[in-house]
């Protein structure tokens, strides 16, 4: 179970390329390198969002006539 000699990794890479094709495997590695980027941008954003988010409530008015007529009756 030594090192594999120049001849598997050929067979190899010549199995790879049947599989996925010539130009499959620079488009796959141009989506995995977005990937990261958008991964990394994520991540940044994070960092400068240091204040909590709050949410703002409002009471809609037709909702609480509804309920002080209801309260009446």
């Amino acid at each position: 179970m030594g090192s594999f000699s120049i001849w598997h990794w050929l067979i190899v890479l010549v199995v790879v390329l049947l599989v996925f094709g010539r130009g499959k495997i620079p488009e796959l590695m141009g989506d995995m390198a977005k990937g990261i980027k958008s991964f990394k941008k994520g991540m940044a954003d994070d960092d400068t969002a240091d204040e909590p988010k709050t949410v703002e409530h409002r009471v809609d008015e037709s909702v609480t006539a509804g309920k002080e007529k209801a309260t009446k009756s």
